[in-house]
């Protein structure tokens, strides 16, 4: 069975259960014989195409059906891509490299798309063809329509300056908006996840009940369930109705299979399994999905086993 992603989007927000759980043995997807480089962004739209910037041979690494080998190279200048966001129509976004910063998009010539002093650390096209940059060294997300040419950018979270209040941000990384454009910030410094409504300048933070050390990404499933970059604890934390959890890489770090070092981003495919780019292990991580059982199915077979005892 296949889980489809939200309407009109290229992203995969699977259907999962509060039961939900994977493999906590993950298969290297990828590592530096194919690499040449520490993985920092992946992108893996609803057709399961993964996308992954080569940074040293600067080139985009593309896997398509299901093939273990990449199935073609992009030549394109990816030295500094730490973010990547690919269109329905295979229009690949970049964070663009010194001096031009900004964002730069890809089909078959590079081309401007929004101008920025600094780097964008995150990158993301809502359903609405807004693309949305968080700047980590000014401490905010911006956005622009790109529809038009016009680089009038509107602040959308973070005020310029660095702080800890519910208007300002500590460098910025992954973000994440969902169909009601909800803006979802990864907070590294202030070591939170910061959500943003549209048109509030004033976040709230939704990670009150669980410790994080430098977040780095953060994605939602079809429920708006949050599954973060944990970097700094080098795990994967997965939200629910009973709140935040582990679900992948709960013992420290390290390069054995079960366990992550310094992870930078998170994706899933339509299936429901996680990737993960395992920076310092200079590999990518698969943990697959082992059940996605709902508490109904669960409610049903605990009826019937009843009524067989009675």
């Amino acid at each position: 069975m296949i889980f489809t992603g939200v309407l009109d989007s290229s992203l995969n927000r699977p259907k999962l259960s509060p039961y939900a759980s994977w493999n906590p043995n993950a298969i290297t997807f990828t590592n530096m014989t194919i690499m040449s480089s520490s993985p920092y962004a992946i992108f893996i739209n609803t057709n399961n195409t993964i996308y992954v910037p080569d940074r040293t041979r600067k080139r985009i690494l593309v896997w398509a059906n299901n093939n273990t080998q990449p199935t073609r190279n992009i030549s394109i200048d990816s030295s500094g891509v730490v973010s990547i966001f690919v269109t329905q129509n295979d229009d690949i976004y970049i964070n663009a490299p010194s001096p031009s910063y900004g964002v730069q998009k890809w089909q078959t010539d590079s081309v401007q798309m929004m101008y920025s002093c600094s780097d964008c650390y995150g990158i993301f096209i809502d359903i609405d063809n807004n693309l949305y940059c968080s700047i980590k060294n000014m401490h905010q997300v911006v956005k622009k329509s790109i529809r038009t040419a016009s680089n009038a950018l509107t602040i959308v979270a973070g005020t310029g300056s660095v702080g800890s209040t519910a208007a300002t941000l500590n460098d910025p990384y992954g973000i994440f908006v969902d169909d009601n454009f909800d803006l979802y910030v990864a907070d590294n410094r202030n070591n939170r996840i910061q959500l943003f409504s549209l048109n509030q300048l004033n976040g709230t933070t939704v990670t009150q009940t669980i410790a994080l050390y430098h977040p780095i990404a953060v994605v939602l499933d079809a429920d708006k369930y949050l599954f973060i970059v944990d970097s700094g604890n080098n795990r994967i934390i997965g939200s629910g109705p009973n709140g935040f959890r582990c679900v992948a890489a709960c013992s420290g770090n390290g390069s054995a299979s079960n366990l992550l070092f310094s992870p930078w981003s998170i994706a899933f495919d339509s299936y429901g399994n996680i990737y993960v780019t395992d920076r310092q292990n200079v590999r990518i991580q698969k943990f697959i999905l082992l059940n996605n059982i709902n508490r109904e199915f669960i409610e049903l077979i605990e009826l019937i086993y009843f009524c067989i005892c009675l």
